[in-house]
């Protein structure tokens, strides 16, 4: 089990207002900025794989890392992820956390959870080396921008999609890591992390980390970019509007019935149907009665899995991702709804 680094003390650090903060942290530019953005991400691709995991390893606690192989796999840019699906069926997203010049594998890292819903059980208990799995993706929504400088704030396995990051940055890059966990133990990749050294890296293990003095001298024009558990990226929000966020899991339950919802119809164009989503259920429901093989995972609004273009209509729009460009001509099918009788879909 790794050590954990030393934590690095800033005491006496002077506490800026939060509103002396933002105006130190420059607007992120919007999703997605094209020149750092690669052709694969946005929207969900529709080409499968089948990858063989080649290698499985505990590298924390509670933590297991997967080396998928078998195709000449498509490229990417730190921060995108791809869908596994699993052997019962579910389909979930996980980080890449390995090398994007590696086109011959890909690396993920998922944390058991006990309480959730099902996936990282599943690969913790029936997901071992040899086993095959239909891979989808990559997409990325949390692409790493230009900036001058960079703040990552991070919580547990939230560090997956920052690692990449971290060795993609220029050598002479202005950056810091805050790094916060449960214990040491259950940090995954700590002994990487501490070849940068403490000056960039800072560790907090075993309590809730001091953000206001950690975080009190930003330099102009820093980006800062938080993944973690819901109360560490909503405390970072609070401080830094335009912190740039990747959820592992929705903020609230959403879903169809809950808000006086009235039933209407959705006419796929290019499949030549129209069907009634009832006032209890949801778009996706009546798509996936139709088309089965509609792509779609968490359900909730906050993976992008289900998100298809819209021809025609007003929607109501209840997810917790899509951009307003992109909410200009799509939706995310298994929260949002029509505004009015009927909408119409590129499907």
């Amino acid at each position: 089990m790794p050590k954990p680094l030393t934590v690095a003390v800033l005491a006496g650090a002077a506490l800026l207002t939060r509103r002396a903060l933002r105006h130190r942290v420059r607007a992120s530019p919007l999703w997605p900025l094209p020149a750092l953005d690669p052709p694969i991400s946005g929207r969900p691709r529709t080409r499968a794989l089948r990858l063989r995991v080649a290698a499985r390893e505990t590298v924390a606690e509670g933590v297991v890392q997967l080396r998928l192989e078998g195709a000449d796999l498509p490229r990417w840019e730190p921060g995108a992820h791809i869908d596994l699906v699993l052997p019962s069926g579910l389909v979930r997203q996980y980080s890449l956390c390995g090398d994007p010049a590696d086109t011959s594998s890909y690396t993920v890292a998922t944390r058991l959870v006990e309480d959730g819903r099902g996936g990282s059980r599943e690969v913790h208990e029936q997901v071992w080396e040899g086993a095959e799995l239909e891979v989808r993706g990559p997409r990325n929504r949390f692409p790493l921008i230009e900036a001058p400088s960079y703040v990552f704030v991070v919580g547990g396995i939230g560090i997956t999609p920052v690692l990449p990051m971290l060795r993609a940055l220029p050598e002479g890059a202005d950056w810091r890591l805050v790094y916060a966990g449960r214990t040491s133990d259950s940090m995954p990749f700590l002994d990487e992390l501490a070849e940068f050294g403490t000056d960039r890296v800072t560790v907090v293990s075993g309590r809730r980390p001091e953000l206001d003095a950690l975080l009190a001298e930003l330099p102009e024009g820093a980006v800062v970019y938080c993944c973690g558990p819901e109360g560490l990226m909503a405390a970072v929000a609070e401080r830094f509007p335009d912190v740039r966020l990747e959820r592992f899991a929705p903020r609230a339950q959403l879903g169809g019935g809950t808000r006086g919802d009235t039933a209407f119809e959705v006419e796929l164009r290019r499949s030549g149907r129209t069907l009634t989503v009832p006032a209890d259920s949801t778009v996706l429901a009546a798509v996936r009665a139709e088309l089965p093989d509609t792509l779609y995972s968490c359900e909730q609004g906050f993976c992008g899995t289900c998100q298809q273009r819209v021809v025609e209509g007003e929607v109501e729009h209840r997810d917790e991702l899509l951009t307003d460009a992109e909410r200009d001509d799509s939706m995310l099918i298994c929260v949002s709804r029509a505004r009015g009788e009927r909408i119409v879909l590129d499907m």
